[in-house]
């Protein structure tokens, strides 16, 4: 496309151009020339929310998928005593909701910024409609949403065979941008977000990133320092 095509399509869906690259980059759209890509993404539409707004509640119609473009979103479910049970949490350069919009049927979970945060919303019709001439992006999705169930199994083996100081150090290295070196993460702020996501308390959350020191990382307010991924790596499967 040219330059002015390019712009206004930026302009259209309210991306800027670090907005789309950080896309392209993503495992759902890898490979897709930049061209084929703002074809496909033409209708999408960056929003913004503020911290505790929802996205989408459970149950409603599954119309659209997410790309964070930044701060933190999380999903979650409401027990029977009305208490929220956190799914999963997503950050800069996460999708999701893609598996959910192949059935058109309803969101089963909810949706909500957990920081001020920038979406990229992604509407479901138009975008499937383009999916049969793009069959290498039907593959994507399918290991995109084989790496969330990858993640929810992987979740629950956490939970009954490793430590809460391992599970937050597995953590901590799927967050990190690089397999090895030194990284360092943002977290939110309500720190209980990451323990509801590790099925932990917050103060047993606060004790195991303290433990994380002896192998090289460091947590000053919202900021976590990492020495080396790959330790720390090693650490959460020993």
């Amino acid at each position: 496309m040219s330059d002015n095509t390019a712009a206004s399509f930026l302009g259209k869906t309210g991306m800027a151009q670090a907005d789309f690259d950080r896309v392209a980059r993503t495992p759902l759209f890898v490979r897709l020339p930049a061209e084929r890509l703002q074809t496909l993404l033409t209708e999408a539409l960056v929003k913004p929310y503020r911290r505790g707004e929802i996205l989408f509640f459970q149950d409603e119609p599954a119309d659209r998928f997410f790309f964070v473009l930044d701060g933190w979103v999380k999903i979650f479910r409401l027990t029977s005593h009305g208490e929220e049970s956190v799914i999963n949490v997503f950050t800069r350069g996460d999708s999701f909701a893609e598996a959910a919009i192949f059935e058109l049927g309803t969101f089963p979970v909810t949706a909500q910024a957990a920081e001020d945060s920038r979406v990229l919303a992604i509407m479901a019709t138009p975008f499937l409609r383009k999916l049969s001439s793009e069959p290498e992006l039907c593959l994507n999705i399918m290991a995109s949403m084989s790496r969330h169930l990858r993640s929810l199994v992987s979740q629950l083996e956490q939970l009954t065979t490793k430590s809460s100081v391992q599970r937050l150090a597995e953590f901590l290295v799927h967050m990190a941008p690089y397999g090895s070196g030194a990284a360092e993460i943002r977290l939110p702020v309500d720190k209980s977000l990451i323990a509801g996501r590790l099925g932990m308390q917050p103060e047993t959350l606060s004790r195991s990133l303290s433990k994380l020191r002896s192998v090289g990382v460091d947590t000053r307010q919202d900021r976590v320092r990492i020495d080396d991924v790959a330790t720390l790596r090693d650490f959460s499967q020993n």
